[in-house]
C-alpha cells in the first residue's frame, strides 16, 4: 500500500502540475483536474488567528500581518516534507526559476505580487498565488489561505467587498473535495463564527470541517474552552483541535517558530484544564490529523481520479490525431507534407465523384434529365416550318430550280437545323464544369488534414479551379466537334431509304408537287435531325466525361505538382503557414497530454509501492 505521505505529495505534485498550465483553472481541462483533487481551504473572520495558524503549521513567520484585510488574494499553500538536515526554502509558480530561504521576502513577495493584482488598495482578486514551502519539518498538505470575512466595508473598499469576499470563499468550499478548516477565536461565541457559519452552509453534517480553536491562552481568568473542544457547544464529525497562537510581543521579538510550537505544547500539557487533551491538542497535532484525514480521503478519490484521467488522454489523444503532427522544419520533409495534403484532398474529391460521398450523382442529373430536356427545347417545328422551308429551297436554288431532290436546300436545312445543337452541347459542359467545383470547394472543406494550412488550403482551391476551366474549354472544344462532324457528312443512305412523293389523293399532282414536296422535304429533314438528336444525346455526356470528369479523377492538381517541384525551401514554409488558433491549439493540448500521462504515471508508481 502506498503511505501517508506518497499519496499527498502525488496530489502536491498533480496539483502543481495543474497550475502550470494556467493559473488554476485557466485550461479548462486542468482546472477540472485541479477540482478533483482533494485539498484544504482554510476559512476564518478578520484577525482570527489564521495566518499565525498557517505559520504554526509551518513552522516559519511568512505571512503578511497588519489590520483589515491583510488576505486579499488566494494563496495556494503547498507544504512539502524533505530529508532532515537539509535548509528550508520557497518558490512561488510565478518565479519558477527562483529559490527563497529567507522567508521575510517570502512575506514580501506576496505583498508585491498582490499588490500586481488588487494594486494598493483594499480591493481583492479571486486569482491564487501558488507558494510552495519545502522543509523537513512540515507535513505534506496543500492549504488555501483565504481573504478574511468580514462584515462591513471600510474606506477604500467597494461596498460589494462583503459579499465579494463570501463568494471567493464559497468558490473553494462549495466543492465536495475541499476540506474546510473553519477559524474561530475561543474569546468568542461559536454561535455567532463566521467560519462556522459558512462551514455550516456547505458541510451541515460537519464531515469535512475541522474546528479550530484560537487564543486559547487569552480567555478570561476562570473560564475555558472546553465545551467547545469536547464538542458539547457546537459537535462536528471530527474533533476540535486548540491552537496557541504567538503573542503579538513574541511577533516583534521574532521568537522562533519550533520554541513557539515548544511553549505551546507546554500551555496545553501543563493547563490543568486542557492536560487530559494535550496531546490532541497544538499545531503539530492539527498538521498530522489534517494530514491523515487527507489521506484517507485521497485514497478513496484515487479510483476515480484515474478514471478521469484515462478518459482525459484518451480524448486528447484524438484531438491530436485529428489536429496532426507539428509542422516539419527541412524542405525535403515540408514536400512530403504538403503531397501528403493534397493526396488527401484527391482522396475525398474522387470518393465525392465515385459515390462514397454525396455529389456526384448531380453529373448524371445533367445527363438523364438537363441535357434531354434542352434538346427537346430546340425549336426545329419553328425552323422547319412551310415557310421556312421555301424560302431556303428557293434561295438554295438560285435563277434554276432544282430539277427532282433539292439537294443543296437539303444541305442547308440540316447543316442550320443542326447548329442547334452547340447550345445544349456547351450548356452541359459548363453544367458539369459548375458541379466539379462545387466538389472541389466541398472536398477542401471535408479534409481535415488541411483545415490546420489556411494558405495551402488557398493554393490548392486556385489550382483545382484552374485545371476545371482548362478540362473545360477542352470538353467544349470536343463537344462542338461532335456537332460539327454531323453536320459535315450527310448519311445518305437515310435519304435513299425514304419513301417516294405519291400523286395527292384529289389526284391534282401540282398540289402535290408544291406545298406537299415542301412539306416533304420539312418532315424528311426532321427525322433525319432526331436521328442525329439520339446519336448527340449518347455521346455528349461520353466526351464530357472524357475531357472533364475523368480528367478531373486522373490528373486535377498535376499542374500544382509540377510547380511545387520548382518551390524553394521559403516558398514551401508559407504553404505551411498554419493556422495560428490551431497551433495555440495543439500546444495547449499537448501541455495536458504531458500533464495527465505524468499524474497517471504517479498515480500508478505511488498505489503500486509499498
Amino acid at each position: 500500500m502506498a503511505t501517508m505521505d506518497s499519496l499527498i505529495s502525488l496530489v502536491n505534485r498533480i496539483q502543481r502540475a495543474c497550475t502550470l498550465l494556467g493559473d488554476h483553472g485557466a485550461d479548462q481541462a486542468s482546472h477540472s483536474l485541479w477540482e478533483s483533487l482533494p485539498s484544504v481551504a482554510v476559512v476564518g473572520g478578520q484577525s482570527s488567528g489564521k495566518s499565525s495558524v498557517l505559520e504554526s503549521i509551518v513552522g516559519r513567520d511568512f505571512l503578511p500581518r497588519g489590520s483589515g484585510i491583510v488576505t486579499r488574494r488566494p494563496l495556494v499553500l503547498q507544504l512539502h516534507r524533505i530529508e532532515e538536515g537539509l535548509q528550508d526554502y520557497a518558490e512561488f509558480l510565478h518565479l519558477p526559476k527562483k529559490r527563497f530561504t529567507d522567508f521575510s521576502m517570502v512575506r514580501k513577495e506576496i505583498e508585491d505580487e498582490t499588490n500586481r493584482m488588487t494594486g494598493k488598495s483594499n480591493q481583492i482578486s479571486p486569482v491564487p498565488i501558488h507558494l510552495s514551502i519545502y522543509s523537513p519539518n512540515v507535513v505534506n498538505l496543500t492549504l488555501v489561505d483565504l481573504p478574511g470575512l468580514t462584515k462591513v466595508a471600510v474606506e477604500g473598499q467597494p461596498e460589494s467587498i462583503v459579499q465579494d469576499i463570501e463568494n471567493l470563499i464559497h468558490s473553494y468550499v462549495d466543492k465536495p473535495n475541499c476540506l474546510i478548516l473553519a477559524i474561530t477565536p475561543a474569546n468568542q461565541d461559536v454561535a455567532t463564527s463566521d467560519a462556522v457559519k459558512v462551514s455550516r452552509q456547505v458541510d451541515p453534517a460537519g464531515e469535512r470541517t475541522f474546528g479550530v480553536l484560537t487564543k486559547i491562552d487569552l480567555m478570561d481568568r476562570g473560564t475555558n474552552a472546553l465545551d467547545v473542544l469536547e464538542g458539547r457547544s457546537y459537535r462536528l464529525r471530527n474533533p476540535w483541535v486548540g491552537i496557541v497562537n504567538r503573542s503579538q510581543e513574541d511577533i516583534n521579538r521574532k521568537v522562533d517558530m519550533i520554541a513557539a510550537r515548544q511553549r505551546e505544547r507546554e500551555f496545553f500539557n501543563t493547563n490543568p484544564d486542557y492536560a487530559h487533551l494535550g496531546s490532541k491538542m497544538g499545531s503539530e497535532y492539527l498538521a498530522r490529523l489534517l494530514s491523515k484525514h487527507l489521506e484517507s480521503v485521497i485514497r478513496a478519490r484515487i479510483p476515480g481520479i484515474a478514471s478521469f484521467i484515462n478518459r482525459c488522454i484518451d480524448d486528447l489523444e484524438a484531438e491530436l490525431a485529428q489536429l496532426g503532427r507539428p509542422v516539419a522544419i527541412d524542405a525535403g520533409a515540408q514536400l512530403y507534407t504538403i503531397l501528403e495534403l493534397c493526396r488527401a484532398f484527391d482522396r475525398v474529391f474522387k470518393e465525392h465523384l465515385d459515390g462514397g460521398r454525396p455529389g456526384g450523382d448531380k453529373i448524371y442529373i445533367v445527363f438523364d434529365y438537363q441535357l434531354p430536356a434542352a434538346l427537346r427545347k430546340i425549336p426545329l417545328e419553328r425552323h422547319l416550318s412551310l415557310q421556312n422551308v421555301r424560302n431556303v429551297i428557293s434561295e438554295a436554288d438560285g435563277y434554276q430550280p432544282h430539277l427532282i431532290a433539292p439537294e443543296q436546300g437539303y444541305r442547308r436545312l440540316l447543316e442550320s437545323s443542326l447548329n442547334y445543337f452547340k447550345g445544349p452541347a456547351q450548356a452541359s459542359v459548363d453544367a458539369v464544369h459548375f458541379v466539379l467545383k462545387e466538389l472541389v470547394r466541398k472536398s477542401i472543406s471535408e479534409t481535415e488534414e488541411l483545415k490546420r494550412f489556411p494558405t495551402l488550403r488557398s493554393e490548392i482551391a486556385i489550382a483545382a479551379n484552374e485545371a476545371l476551366e482548362r478540362f473545360r474549354e477542352d470538353g467544349k472544344k470536343t463537344t462542338l466537334r461532335l456537332v460539327e462532324m454531323e453536320s459535315s457528312y450527310i448519311t445518305v443512305d437515310f435519304f435513299r431509304k425514304l419513301p417516294q412523293e405519291v400523286v395527292d389523293k384529289g389526284g391534282n399532282p401540282a398540289l402535290a408537287s408544291a406545298e406537299g414536296h415542301f412539306q416533304r422535304i420539312g418532315s424528311n429533314v426532321l427525322s433525319y435531325v432526331g436521328m442525329v438528336s439520339e446519336t448527340l444525346r449518347n455521346t455528349i455526356p461520353k466526351a464530357v466525361v472524357h475531357c472533364q470528369v475523368r480528367e478531373a479523377k486522373r490528373s486535377l492538381l498535376d499542374h500544382f505538382y509540377a510547380q511545387l517541384g520548382r518551390k524553394e525551401a521559403m516558398q514551401l514554409a508559407r504553404l505551411l503557414d498554419e493556422d495560428s488558433v490551431l497551433m495555440e491549439r495543439r500546444q495547449q493540448c499537448f501541455k495536458r497530454l504531458k500533464l495527465y500521462k505524468s499524474a497517471r504515471d504517479e498515480i500508478d508508481a505511488v498505489c503500486w509501492s509499498g
